[in-house]
C-alpha cells in the first residue's frame, strides 16, 4: 500500500477510535481510555494535528503521556475503571440470556481488572 493510503487508514482508525472512546463516556461497558490511547497511537501515524490535540487535552493528555512514557495508569483511573466494570458485571448478571454468557463477560472483566491493577502508577 502506498504511504498516503496507509496514512489515510491510520487517520480513519484514529478518528474511529476516538469516536468509540467518546461513546464510552456515555455507555457502561464500553471503555473510554483504551480507545483514546489507540486514537493517539494511530494519530501519531496518520494525523499529527489530532495527536497534538489529544496530548493537549486537559483530561486525556496526561493519561496518554503517562501511558507512553511509563506504561502507567493513575490510581483514580484504576478505581473508576474497576467501578465501571463492577457495575457492568452486575448488569450483565441481571440481564444476560444465559448464565455462561454472564460468566464469560465477568471473567473477562476480572482479567482486565487484574491486569490494570498490576500496571505501575505514574511518578509524581
Amino acid at each position: 500500500m502506498t504511504p498516503p493510503a496507509m496514512r489515510a487508514l491510520w487517520w480513519l482508525l484514529a478518528w474511529a477510535s476516538l469516536a468509540l472512546g467518546l461513546l464510552g463516556v456515555l455507555l457502561p461497558g464500553l471503555p473510554t481510555v483504551p480507545f483514546v490511547r489507540l486514537a493517539a497511537f494511530a494519530a501519531a501515524r496518520g494525523s499529527p494535528r489530532l495527536r497534538a490535540r489529544l496530548l493537549a487535552h486537559r483530561r486525556f493528555g496526561p493519561l496518554i503521556r503517562d501511558w507512553e512514557r511509563h506504561g502507567a495508569v493513575g490510581r483514580r483511573a484504576k478505581w473508576l475503571a474497576t467501578a465501571m466494570m463492577a457495575a457492568s458485571a452486575v448488569l450483565l448478571g441481571l440481564f444476560a440470556a444465559r448464565a455462561w454468557q454472564a460468566a464469560l463477560g465477568i471473567a473477562a472483566m476480572a482479567a482486565v481488572a487484574a491486569w490494570l491493577w498490576r500496571r505501575p502508577e505514574p511518578p509524581p
